[in-house]
């Protein structure tokens, strides 16, 4: 996981997304961590996904549009590590920095919905 920010939105939720993976592939083999796990992964690939969806806009509705499943995206995210936090105490600081970045997307996506509207 980068220590360093990453200012480019694109960039930024592919590595959050690269981040959740890496999470997933290091956590033991437990029913739970292998479904909360698939959940994550699905949920942080959309963040970024539906960022660059809302960047190749069909027009503003479009773009507004996907960038609120993408903000919905990073609050689920932040759900899944945080079940994968409480289950997984040796992973913490890595789990800790991945809740942060998944308020942080959320919260940049907030504020660039507020100005579209």
């Amino acid at each position: 996981m980068s220590v360093e920010k990453t200012y480019n939105l694109e960039d930024r939720t592919f590595e959050f997304a690269r981040d959740c993976r890496i999470l997933v592939k290091e956590l033991k083999n437990t029913i739970s961590n292998i479904e909360d796990g698939k959940q994550l992964i699905r949920s942080s690939g959309s963040v970024g996904a539906n960022y660059i969806e809302g960047n190749e806009k069909l027009g503003i509705k479009d773009l507004k549009f996907r960038f609120k499943i993408s903000r919905k995206e990073a609050k689920e995210s932040e759900y899944w590590i945080k079940l994968l936090r409480d289950l997984n105490e040796n992973q913490s600081e890595q789990i800790q920095n991945l809740i942060i970045e998944a308020r942080e997307l959320r919260n940049i996506l907030s504020t660039i919905i507020n100005k579209l509207e």
